[in-house]
């Protein structure tokens, strides 16, 4: 019987110690032990990998202080739109949605596209009309809003920028492009993604990712956490869900880039997460990565100042973490 894990990561980015008050850490490192314990709990009572990954989605997506259902950026208009993705790496089956608006978790929404539809990838007003067909939860339009958030997108606005919430730097992939990526955030900057990686005691794998995009965000621009292989992956050498600048994730295939360097180079999971990133950071990227193995080993690099992240494993050791 295989050793159960679980790992989960609410962004990374630009956080650091002294831009965090204490009340406001205690708030993220109490959402992450939500996530944890929602996932955690499915696996303790021998429940699959998959339905972990979801549930540990879903307390990240209800939670108001990451980048993701409820606590999503807004994009220029003023309204939500989110992207999330999940896959089966035991049977390698994956659904995921893009663009999606007013939707609570969009990580079931992509599993029912996987599990209900011939397709993989659903997008805005399709994807929409599928929820709609499948009963999703909904929230309007005050569900969805949290003031930092807003006040992120009015001074977005002002300044004319489209934020990742991390650098004030450009690091922009294209560098053709005329706008510029800055941050305006006042408080720890992440690159608001969430996600959960498992192992169950079978030894299946699986992965979940979702995220609200950027803000102030136009032009219906879609990042890596839909697209398999590039922000999330799962088969039955390991599952991975990354958090970061999304275009270099999608430049670097960066989720199914630790499963290759497994198969191909025959590493050991860790050193494989670890190469993925310093690729990440060759190609000039930033972020980081949750990953598990079949053995029920987790590996979480970052090239970030800090990630929000959290792990459980199978003696029952807890690891919450920020910096």
């Amino acid at each position: 019987m295989a050793k159960a894990a679980l790992a989960i990561h609410g962004g990374a980015g630009t956080i650091l110690r002294s831009s965090m008050t204490a009340e406001l850490e205690r708030e993220y490192r109490d959402g992450l032990q939500q996530a944890l314990d929602a996932g955690w709990r499915v696996l303790k009572e021998g429940g699959s990998a998959l339905d972990a990954v979801e549930s540990a989605v879903i307390s990240l997506e209800d939670f108001h202080l990451f980048n993701a259902g409820r606590g999503s950026v807004f994009t220029h208009e003023g309204k939500n739109e989110m992207d999330a993705a999940i896959m089966d790496g035991y049977k390698l089956h994956a659904g995921a949605v893009a663009a999606i608006r007013g939707v609570r978790n969009p990580v079931t929404v992509a599993r029912l596209v996987m599990e209900r539809t011939e397709h993989v990838l659903l997008a805005a007003d399709g994807a929409n009309d599928f929820a709609a067909e499948v009963n999703a939860a909904t929230g309007d339009d005050e569900y969805f809003h949290t003031d930092h958030r807003y006040e992120q997108l009015l001074r977005a606005r002002e300044e004319g920028v489209i934020t990742l919430d991390h650098t004030n730097e450009d690091r922009s992939p294209n560098k053709a492009e005329t706008r510029p990526v800055g941050s305006v955030q006042k408080t720890p900057k992440s690159l608001g993604t969430v996600g959960a990686v498992a192992c169950d005691r079978q030894g299946r794998l699986a992965a979940a990712t979702s995220t609200g995009g950027m803000t102030n965000k136009k032009y219906g621009r879609v990042g890596d956490t839909p697209l398999i292989g590039l922000g999330t992956y799962a088969d039955d050498t390991c599952a991975v869900s990354c958090t970061g600048h999304g275009e270099y994730f999608m430049l670097g295939v960066t989720a199914f880039d630790v499963a290759a360097r497994m198969k191909y180079k025959g590493l050991a999971l860790d050193s494989a997460a670890r190469e993925a990133i310093n690729n990440l950071t060759r190609i000039g990227g930033e972020g980081g990565l949750i990953a598990v193995d079949a053995s029920g080993n987790i590996s979480m690099p970052f090239n970030s100042d800090g990630m929000y992240r959290g792990s459980v494993t199978n003696d029952g050791k807890i690891v919450i973490d920020i910096y």
